[in-house]
């Protein structure tokens, strides 16, 4: 399993316009081709009006898969271009579709090339992109007058917190790098004065937005 990946915060739509001709790129986050196959045909199906829906999309851990479209633009013109802004952004698991309403001037090989790439560039940014970890759970009992302590230890280390529980004592679920797990846990002892216990949960991806849209 991969340590730490990169995708885009969510499905997204992105429209520009460039000498009267409409781009619209859509995203979408896959987990396998035949996702990626069936998003592009049902754009197709929804913008069967529309001139070309060009496509791309990058699969697996190490982007194993990698398929582009040019959908009748000319040749390298557009689905590569979209393909190469995916892998420099090094995302994985996406899918990108951008589809054409001709407006009527022809924008040249490499005025194509910027059309595309940019839609696609345009709409990552604007989406956002996050990095999964891979972590482990770890629960943090302990009683209330340490939890003003633990929230500002939380804040300055800037840790993930996938839940906060206040019962009869406070348990905050912090997610942590698995090499980390013993200094995170030697911290919080040493700066609650041994007043917290630990327990585990389970190991899985959590994901933090790293570049805001």
């Amino acid at each position: 399993m991969l340590q730490n990946y990169r995708t885009i915060k969510e499905d997204y739509q992105h429209e520009i316009e460039i000498k009267k001709s409409r781009f619209i790129c859509f995203l979408k986050r896959i987990e396998s081709e035949e996702e990626a196959k069936s998003f592009i045909q049902q754009l197709k199906k929804e913008h069967w009006k529309a001139n070309h829906n060009c496509s791309a999309f990058v699969l697996g851990d190490h982007n194993e898969i990698q398929r582009s479209s040019d959908d009748g633009e000319p040749s390298g013109t557009a689905g590569v271009p979209m393909l190469e802004v995916l892998k420099k952004n090094e995302l994985i698991n996406v899918c990108a579709v951008v589809t054409r309403y001709f407006g009527g001037t022809k924008l040249g090989a490499g005025g194509l090339i910027r059309a595309y790439s940019g839609s696609v560039a345009q709409a990552v940014a604007a989406v956002g992109i996050v990095e999964g970890r891979l972590q482990q759970e770890v629960f943090v009992r302990m009683d209330y007058p340490n939890w003003g302590k633990m929230e500002n230890f939380i804040t300055t280390e800037n840790l993930a917190v996938k839940d906060t529980q206040f019962t009869d004592q406070v348990v905050v679920t912090c997610m942590v790098d698995e090499d980390q797990l013993d200094t995170f846990e030697a911290q919080v002892t040493d700066l609650l004065n041994g007043q917290a216990s630990f327990t585990t949960g389970e190991v899985a991806y959590h994901e933090q937005l790293i570049q805001e849209g």
